[in-house]
């Protein structure tokens, strides 16, 4: 697959109201371009792709907006909207913040949040220069999932 036919999936799956396969945001995935950390700085709005993982609809409920990288080492995981309206850090919810770190994934080198307090990784791709699909990994997920995965679209 080409970028150009992985932009278009890309945007049919997010426009899904159904269940989304895993085996074709796979598919987008592998053809999509890794990051740099210092290409993903700055304030993200995030959304997710319905997959059945138990994560689904849980981080919505939470209020959760989306992701800030500050820096390598400043990165927020989960940035929730109060009730009062504003934009927060969950440290209590992301067992604290987390750092950005070039990470091997699937056989290549992209950039990748690391949690601070949990096992987790979201490794990061570039869908546009505006857009990055992630995939969430911890450990004890084997290669094959499941994953959770989600889009950030810069702000």
């Amino acid at each position: 697959m080409g970028i150009d036919e992985a932009r278009t999936l890309f945007a049919d799956l997010r426009a899904k109201d159904s269940a989304v396969p895993s085996e074709e945001l796979d598919a987008v995935w592998a053809a999509l371009p890794v990051v740099r950390v210092e290409e993903i700085l700055g304030e993200w709005r995030g959304g997710e792709f319905d997959t059945g993982h138990p994560l689904n609809g849980m981080l919505q409920k939470a209020g959760w907006y989306g992701k800030t990288f500050l820096s390598a080492d400043d990165a927020k995981p989960l940035m929730m909207r109060g009730e009062d309206g504003l934009l927060y850090s969950d440290t209590e919810l992301g067992k604290g913040e987390a750092s950005l770190w070039t990470v091997e994934f699937r056989g290549e080198s992209t950039a990748t949040m690391v949690y601070d307090g949990q096992p987790v990784f979201d490794h990061f791709k570039a869908v546009d220069d505006r857009t990055l699909m992630g995939i969430m990994n911890r450990k004890g997920v084997g290669p094959d999932g499941p994953f959770y995965y989600f889009f950030l679209d810069r702000v």
